[in-house]
């Protein structure tokens, strides 16, 4: 009988919790509202890079034509400069042909020599708002890039530190503390002496400020019921997405990179207030025993629902978390996966989950040159195409599950990315569908994936379990960086990947338990007993 009340308290607690504290409500909307400046300064510390370290459109300086007001491509340019597929060298120029005349107008092609070609001497730029001017970092492509790279290492930092103080010390804290160290170095990166101190401080950045997401959606998801985790879920997705897409907004408008990195990150100060005026979960606090503030905490969340938890439902509600975590508090967790085949396999899978998206999401964004226009306005079309992706998740997650969204996700940008591979770039409309259809789907991917891993885990150890797949996912936001190179062998070379990858991970989706319609797991036994009763 003892047995049969340890199996049906964790699904009772969820019922109390729903029916005295609510689902969603003024408490919940409150919450989520404080939550979206987190979510979209992270959006600016994924992005930022995209235009403080932006490849500046730049030729070479040709002193026999350009004069005392060099304009960058001149209508005679072609007759100094190499031509190339899109437009002409950057690098390089013809060599000069002997001469003392200055032809400021004209620069015909008979001083050059057109079988020779130099380096640049000099440079002329279209625009000079980037750490390639200041620094002179021109012509070092692998250089400048490495800011994509150590952003991406630096969030592989990020995610289990995240995970360490969320867990530890509270959402709330992990939030405010993430805050704090992305105004701090946000600073600093601003006044970066040289491109070393740039490239130090863009890996702090994230490494240490970077995990302000996940501790946001892991409260966000906490504190709604699980009727409208998917809707907590799409919310925090689509405000990350739109502060990537004011990311290129803002920089349209703040032309200096220094400007532009303190207009990015010191109103994320405003954060530090959460201290005082966001909540904290209370599965968090139920979790660690922390009974005086979880019921302060419950109560405030009821009050602000305009209900009252009589006091039968407040016993139980604080005691039903920790009777059964109480057993296995000191026991190491990684033992205690090594011992649980279940667990064992589903921390095995996860992280392959998550770098395959990682690797096609920022791989598609990276190969994303072909797409033409302004270079502003293009990259925040570009991000916010996700947004559609991420309602369609929340339409459909709660209709047809988690395993059968990312499936059809997964298989469906498989065959884009697969088809885009060979579809001759003249079928422009065709290709550009392809491409759109197939970004379209890894925000639909992105969203069910936050969602389904947070509902394999359990309550105590989710932000662990969750930094350390996404932490390893990682690992494909790196191997994205080093895709462009490939095309110069064949430029389906990347697509194909994405197409390879995106087909294991929906394989692999089919090994894991579905979660739609079951309670999310508070304790590892219930973690464990997903798919099986």
């Amino acid at each position: 009988m003892a047995q049969k009340q340890e199996t049906e308290t964790p699904a009772e607690f969820e019922e109390v919790l729903n029916r005295e504290v609510g689902q969603f409500g003024r408490f919940q909307l409150i919450n989520l509202l404080l939550l979206a400046l987190p979510a979209i300064s992270s959006g600016f510390l994924a992005g930022d890079y995209n235009f403080t370290a932006a490849r500046l459109p730049h030729r070479c300086a040709i002193p026999e034509c350009d004069g005392e007001s060099p304009v960058y491509d001149p209508d005679w340019i072609l007759n100094a400069v190499p031509k190339t597929d899109t437009g002409f060298a950057d690098c390089t120029r013809f060599a000069p042909i002997n001469t003392t005349v200055i032809y400021n107008d004209t620069c015909p092609a008979q001083i050059f020599d057109k079988m020779k070609v130099v380096n640049c001497d000099g440079f002329v730029y279209g625009r000079t708002n980037s750490v390639v001017y200041d620094f002179g970092i021109e012509c070092q492509e692998w250089i400048r890039t490495l800011s994509i790279t150590l952003n991406s290492v630096g969030a592989m930092v990020a995610l289990p530190l995240a995970g360490f103080v969320s867990d530890y010390f509270g959402r709330r804290i992990s939030i405010v503390f993430f805050a704090f160290n992305i105004v701090a170095i946000g600073i600093t990166k601003a006044f970066s002496v040289n491109y070393v101190m740039y490239l130090v401080t863009q890996f702090a950045h994230t490494a240490f400020g970077g995990g302000i997401f996940s501790a946001a959606y892991i409260l966000a998801a906490e504190i709604v019921g699980p009727k409208y985790r998917v809707t907590a879920s799409c919310i925090m997705s689509s405000l990350f997405t739109l502060g990537l897409g004011l990311v290129g907004a803002i920089a349209s408008l703040v032309e200096n990179w220094r400007n532009l990195t303190l207009t990015y990150f010191v109103p994320v100060s405003i954060v530090f207030s959460y201290y005082w005026i966001a909540c904290e979960s209370h599965r968090w606090l139920l979790s660690k025993h922390k009974t005086e503030e979880a019921q302060v905490a419950l109560e405030r969340a009821a009050r602000l629902n305009g209900r009252k938890i009589n006091d039968q439902s407040m016993k139980f509600l604080l005691t039903a978390i920790p009777r059964y975590t109480k057993n296995t508090e000191n026991e190491n967790l990684v033992l205690r996966v090594i011992k649980s085949p279940v667990m064992l396999k589903r921390c095995c899978t996860t992280p392959i989950y998550w770098i395959a998206t990682t690797f096609i999401y920022y791989g598609m964004t990276i190969n994303s040159v072909s797409l033409s226009g302004n270079v502003y306005l293009n990259y925040v079309l570009v991000a916010l195409i996700e947004i559609p992706g991420f309602w369609t998740a929340y339409l459909v997650l709660d209709k047809f599950g988690r395993k059968v969204t990312l499936l059809i996700g997964y298989m469906v940008c498989a065959v884009c990315c697969f088809a885009f591979a060979f579809t001759p770039k003249s079928f422009y409309v065709l290709s550009l569908s392809l491409y759109l259809l197939g970004k379209y789907c890894t925000g639909l991917v992105m969203t069910s994936l936050y969602l389904f891993t947070s509902e394999l885990y359990p309550t105590r150890h989710r932000h662990s379990f969750l930094g350390f797949s996404s932490m390893l996912g990682r690992i494909g936001t790196v191997i994205a960086s080093f895709t462009p190179p490939l095309m110069d062998y064949w430029s389906g070379i990347p697509s194909v990947m994405f197409a390879v990858m995106s087909t294991l991970a929906g394989v692999l989706v089919l090994t894991q338990p579905e979660t739609f319609r079951k309670k999310v797991p508070d304790t590892f036994e219930d973690a464990e007993l997903l798919g099986k009763i």
